[in-house]
């Protein structure tokens, strides 16, 4: 028993010993555009986590968590507006004048002081999941017609924050590299570089949390909503209660990584609650394997990497790529990668592509059995 736990147990210690490794060393190796990049890659693994514990351990596929990122995006730009707008005419952000407003809009004044500023970051958009989530599972939607309900959400998210001009600045979004925070700019290398180690630290204690959830009882609660509801509702509990909390949890991590991707890309816009982001945050969980939390980290990282590096060299490839990654992973990978490595995959692979593979046979079994006897 102790020799299997620790066999389970070493792959999962190397990787994270590569991956702390790497975060350690990545400031003295990369540039810091690159650097940058993977701050903001590792501020979508915070995302991807939430969509691993929703998707991977309890079933539901969101395809709207874009609109929680945006949120927590907004809440951290509005407060960095703020905090540089007191020189400015009326201390307000310079875009509302372009609008004519010299009042700031009552609605922006609590994200003066910083200490609700980082409340609000998770806790805004973890309430609106609440509550979006317990008026779709209290009617017993899942399945298909809950991911076409949360698609449904972000558009309408999408379009009404798009067409706020006076109040968020709309489709130009808030810009946030320019601001000013603990006296430097938002946007400066030292900044950057802060951010970056804010992330890593914050996406180590994600993992650990979404652990700690889902090894204990309330874990395997999620996991038989996932794999038999009905019968764990005959069995006296109540899932609705259960999913509510997961959907409320995965948005408020979604704001957390909206914010620290923010503060690290400069900007927040309506863009970031567009149905094809979305979606690409389902697929860097599919790429790296559902139910494994690892795994949506380094689909998150390698998948954004790729598209950074595939982009800046073949500018109108990627899109086919991404199809054709997506296509090998439903037909051949459908565990992930995490989990092929886990399981048979090595084993398996050739029989995903058709090719049986050479299986024992009773008499071989009993043949070598009677060698074993007689020796």
């Amino acid at each position: 028993m102790f020799q299997v736990f620790q066999q389970r147990r070493w792959p999962l210690i190397i990787l994270w010993v590569v991956i702390v490794a790497a975060i350690v060393a990545a400031p003295a190796v990369l540039p810091v555009f690159r650097l940058n990049l993977l701050g903001r890659f590792l501020s979508l693994a915070i995302v991807a986590l939430g969509i691993d514990l929703i998707w991977g351990f309890t079933g539901l596929l969101s395809l709207g968590q874009g609109i929680f990122f945006a949120l927590g995006g907004y809440v951290s730009a509005m407060y960095l507006q703020l905090n540089s707008s007191a020189d400015l005419p009326n201390g307000i952000p310079e875009f509302f004048s372009l609008y004519g407003l010299d009042r700031l809009p009552a609605f922006w004044e609590p994200f003066h002081s910083p200490l609700f500023t980082l409340v609000a970051i998770w806790l805004v958009p973890a309430v609106l999941a609440a509550v979006l989530g317990n008026l779709v599972f209290r009617n017993r939607i899942k399945g298909v017609y809950f991911s076409i309900l949360t698609q449904a959400a972000l558009l309408v998210f999408f379009n009404f924050f798009n067409g706020q001009q006076k109040l968020i600045n709309g489709t130009n979004g808030l810009k946030t590299d320019v601001t000013q925070l603990f006296g430097q700019m938002v946007g400066s290398p030292e900044m950057q570089r802060g951010f970056f180690w804010l992330t890593s630290v914050v996406v180590i204690l994600v993992w650990l949390f979404l652990r700690w959830v889902v090894r204990g009882r309330f874990g395997d609660v999620l996991i038989a909503i996932r794999d038999d509801e009905p019968r764990l509702r005959f069995a006296g509990y109540n899932p609705t209660l259960f999913k509510t909390i997961v959907f409320a949890i995965a948005g408020g991590l979604a704001g957390i990584g909206g914010a620290l991707y923010t503060v690290q890309s400069g900007i927040v816009s309506p863009q970031y609650m567009t149905v094809p982001f979305s979606i690409e945050m389902v697929i860097w969980v599919a790429v790296g394997g559902r139910g494994t939390l690892v795994g949506a980290i380094l689909g998150a990282v390698a998948i954004n990497y790729a598209k950074s590096l595939v982009s800046e060299a073949l500018p109108q490839s990627w899109l086919f790529i991404q199809g054709g990654l997506f296509i090998l992973v439903v037909t051949a990978l459908p565990e992930g990668v995490i989990g092929w490595f886990r399981g048979d995959g090595p084993r398996n692979w050739l029989n995903r592509f058709g090719i049986a593979r050479r299986s024992e046979t009773y008499p071989r079994l009993d043949l070598e059995g009677q060698e074993e006897v007689q020796s």
